[in-house]
């Protein structure tokens, strides 16, 4: 499991259509279906149904979007443990309704 997965993964989710989240990402839809295929490969299970309208969540995608959420925090945090990244930088990375948990080191 790779972090670009994972940020595809929850980019699907939100968007609900490849296409649009291989754009928001920077991704062709092709790279970003192979790193859906390699992260439920990884998994085990399918995590989205696919219908000509978009891509919808299946219920072991649902139970596991808010953990790779949680990851994805992890990951943001232990890049930036101050806190410096800037308010845009969270929103474009589609993190700025995810709460930040931070503990103090004195």
């Amino acid at each position: 499991m790779h972090e670009r997965e994972f940020r595809a993964f929850v980019s699907i989710a939100e968007a609900g259509r490849m296409d649009v989240a291989a754009r928001q990402l920077g991704y062709s839809q092709p790279a970003i279906t192979y790193q859906i295929k390699c992260l439920e490969r990884s998994l085990g299970y399918k995590l989205f149904a696919r219908h000509p309208s978009g891509a919808r969540l299946t219920g072991d995608g649902q139970m596991i979007l808010p953990s790779v959420r949680a990851v994805l925090m992890l990951i943001d945090n232990i890049r930036d443990p101050h806190g410096t990244r800037s308010e845009q930088e969270t929103e474009a990375k589609g993190e700025a309704d995810l709460p930040i948990v931070r503990q103090d080191t004195a």
